[in-house]
């Protein structure tokens, strides 16, 4: 039976993800997430955006956590990444919002960018689930993530839905400032897939247990996204799930980059979309059309988050 566990000794020298800051985030200290050791959310509602086996006809219960423990170029969601919006809560208050969204009708619990608190995401699931929690929790990351501290979640999660954003250490290094990403995320996802096993839908078409891998095309690295396909499907066949997007939007940050500052060709997607055919991908999702830029980046206006506060 999945016990609680004392959360603090995992913040007070921090080796929650890989790159192992070892910061006291029980004194104040920031690690390299940006956080401290409280739980710090920016919203949480019934998201109608997410892959069609997660959002169903009400829309997945959605928290957006803050802080981030990496340092995309190209973020879109920077307002929570860089700690700057968001708001304390305790973990009997998380474990309070898991339940108002199933209330709510939620298909799932999805949490995102929670790799800062897998600690008290632990303990809000077990207290959530003692209160009747019977929805499935999606645990939404980028991939950047420590086996160990996954092992953590082991009982707690039923679906992850890591990215996979690159396998070369150089495009790691320069767009998200971790040239270990691939490494990282290789071993992080086996360990994902080791917990939950083969991809489990519904009759309904709802994922209920497995792994959901997510890749976004980037302008100018059709090579790269064949070089991750590839990878997960010559490693997991089709018992993943795998989401091609194509819903990368520049930003302000990256006007002046060479590739970063456009968006993604419809011949680039068309020619990784034909890649994945060719290898026997089967299991998955593509976007058509563009995607709006509005769809995918809430405001960070704390709805869902504090006592009494309304969830859609």
């Amino acid at each position: 039976m999945t016990e609680l566990i004392d959360t603090g000794k995992y913040y007070k020298d921090c080796c929650l993800c890989p790159r192992k800051c070892h910061a006291d985030r029980t004194s104040g200290q920031k690690g390299s997430c940006g956080m401290g050791a409280v739980i710090t959310c920016a919203k949480a509602y019934r998201h109608m955006w997410e892959e069609p086996c997660l959002t169903g006809e009400k829309g997945s219960g959605t928290v957006f956590f803050t802080g981030c423990n990496l340092g995309c170029l190209f973020c879109q969601n920077s307002g929570i990444s860089s700690g700057r919006e968001g708001a304390p809560i305790s973990e009997e208050r998380l474990s309070g919002i898991f339940l108002e969204l199933e209330q709510q009708g939620a298909s799932n619990i999805n949490l995102v960018t929670a790799v800062c608190y897998i600690p008290h995401i632990r303990n809000a699931i077990i207290r959530a689930r003692d209160k009747g929690l019977r929805i499935p929790t999606v645990y939404n990351s980028g991939g950047y993530e420590s086996p160990e501290a996954l092992a953590l979640l082991d009982g707690c999660i039923d679906i992850y839905m890591p990215d996979m954003k690159y396998m070369s250490r150089e495009l790691s290094a320069e767009y998200s400032k971790a040239p270990d990403y691939p490494d990282a995320a290789v071993k992080a996802i086996a360990e994902m897939f080791r917990q939950t096993g083969p991809a489990v839908f519904g009759d309904d078409g709802m994922m209920k247990r497995g792994v959901l891998v997510r890749h976004l095309v980037l302008p100018g690295s059709v090579p790269d996204s064949k070089r991750v396909l590839r990878y997960l499907h010559s490693t997991y066949g089709n018992d993943i799930c795998i989401s091609i997007m194509r819903q990368y939007t520049p930003t302000a940050a990256v006007s002046a980059h060479p590739l970063l500052s456009r968006k993604v060709s419809d011949e680039e997607y068309e020619r990784v979309l034909e890649f994945a055919d060719s290898i026997g991908i089967e299991t998955g999702y593509c976007q058509e059309g563009e995607a709006a830029l509005e769809s995918f980046i809430p405001s960070w206006d704390l709805e869902g988050i504090l006592p009494g506060d309304d969830i859609r």
